[in-house]
């Protein structure tokens, strides 16, 4: 494909990307005064509940699906969903019609990502690849950071509804842009026979986990049956969805990634650190706001080094991989991640913004010589054929991580208070629970193989076939 069909592709990409990634933090800004045009206070939580479920279930779907059928018609595919479901969002006439349609948009955000990604992993030789990867994750730390304001400017001189409606032209432009750039095509010539079962149960699998998570979280207890029943609905159809799995003539989700040792290290440290970080980040505004007496807009302006360390040592940490290997970039990572928890625990009623400010630049560094690193790592390491499923394996388990170390959290929370507790003990309880978290990470960090990305990427089956950008 010529340079400058590549760059018209990666375009859409990166536009595609950004949408998606915005569409997870404009909405926040927008909902008191969606709340006070259809109403239904109490169903609020599922206008962020039902997005993220359905994007993350559908993750790895998406992913495998790609492998299949080629990247084009797959990503086409997701992006119209992605489109519809945010015209109708806007078109929402009751909060049930909204979390529906949020629903479906949802669906078809869990492909931006994770299929954008292995676009650029099927477009790109490894040096130019490591930067790109680094400036998509740029991107999304940018899309965090202007979702808020352009939610809340959108809503105050416009109508909450452009919040959804704004996505329906840039959207048709990356539909262009990927439709007249990636060529059709598949990974194999074959008809690719679909693992219907291995979707059936996934799908109930990590719903059903999702929604006990999501309510362990909300409630901070794991006994009642809210919690307990979907998470046993989860394990019945986990386990059930591996036997199937091991059977399947091609499976949704290859299990025989699991056997590559650099596949494990990145599922492994990234659903730690995913766990660790997203889970704590929920609750400094929370310490900020109940301990050490700051505004809700101060608090919110604390986390902006943390995004800002994040966009910049994924960029830096992209390029280092290229000259000191992964093993060392990402083991800093994780000593970063422990250095912010470790500050975290320490916190007090006297804490300054300055103070807080430092501490949540260090933890967005952690995460950023981190997660950009094993990406990189696992799509030189892998088959082109399985290049999709495990670049969305990468996304999925970085964002069930993150739930679950929200209703872990929770959990302790509540305990803690429950037991009589300070807020600023019950919140020492959460930090020092992501601590020994961080450190776990840490002790995986050493699966990761400590040579440079060269060095990896020339194994034979890798990246010395010439590019196909269709499968």
């Amino acid at each position: 494909m010529d340079e400058r069909r590549t760059r018209r592709a990666l375009a859409g990409v990166i536009l595609s990307i950004f949408l998606g990634a915005l569409e997870s933090t404009v909405v926040a800004t927008a909902m008191p005064k969606v709340v006070g045009s259809l109403g239904d206070l109490h169903m609020y939580s599922w206008v962020f509940s039902g997005f993220l479920l359905t994007s993350t279930v559908t993750m790895p779907l998406w992913g495998r699906l790609s492998d299949l059928y080629g990247r084009r018609p797959i990503y086409l595919t997701g992006l119209t969903i992605f489109l519809a479901g945010s015209a109708l969002s806007g078109l929402s006439r009751t909060m049930f019609e909204l979390i529906a349609f949020r629903m479906l948009q949802g669906l078809g955000a869990g492909s931006l990502i994770t299929i954008g990604m292995t676009v650029v992993g099927d477009l790109l030789r490894l040096e130019r690849r490591a930067k790109m990867q680094g400036l998509i994750s740029a991107v999304w730390g940018v899309a965090s950071l202007v979702g808020p304001l352009l939610g809340g400017l959108l809503t105050d001189y416009v109508s909450w509804r452009w919040v959804f409606y704004i996505n329906v032209p840039f959207g048709a432009i990356a539909m262009w842009l990927i439709g007249t750039a990636l060529p059709a095509g598949r990974s194999t010539e074959r008809t690719p026979r679909i693992d219907y079962a291995g979707i059936v149960l996934f799908a109930l699998g990590v719903s059903a986990l999702l929604l006990g998570l999501v309510e362990a979280g909300r409630s901070g207890a794991w006994s009642g049956f809210d919690v307990v029943g979907p998470l046993v609905v989860a394990a019945v159809a986990l386990g059930a969805f591996v036997s199937v799995e091991r059977q399947a003539r091609e499976p949704i989700v290859p299990l025989s990634l699991f056997g590559n040792r650099i596949v494990l290290a990145a599922l492994v440290t990234g659903f730690l650190a995913g766990m660790a970080m997203f889970g704590a980040i929920s609750f400094v505004p929370l310490f900020l706001q109940a301990v050490s007496g700051m505004s809700a807009t101060a608090a919110g302006t604390v986390l902006i080094p943390f995004v800002f360390g994040w966009v910049v040592m994924s960029v830096l940490s992209a390029r280092l991989v290229l000259r000191i290997g992964y093993r060392v970039v990402v083991m800093s990572g994780m000593v970063c991640l422990t250095a912010a928890f470790l500050l975290l625990s320490r916190w007090s009623a006297s804490l300054t913004a300055t103070t807080a400010m430092r501490d949540a630049l260090i933890g967005g560094v952690g995460m950023g010589l981190t997660m950009v690193p094993m990406l990189i790592a696992v799509q030189s390491a892998v088959a082109r054929s399985d290049l999709g499923a495990a670049t969305s394996m990468i996304q999925f388990f970085r964002t069930v991580g993150g739930a679950i170390g929200l209703a872990v959290m929770g959990a302790v929370m509540a305990w803690r208070l429950g037991a009589g507790v300070s807020h600023a003990e019950a919140l020492h309880g959460v930090f020092v629970t992501g601590l020994v978290i961080c450190v776990a990470a840490l002790a995986s960090s050493f699966l990761v193989p400590p040579g440079r990305a060269q060095d990896l990427a020339r194994k034979p089956d890798l990246r010395s076939e010439p590019t196909r950008v269709g499968g």
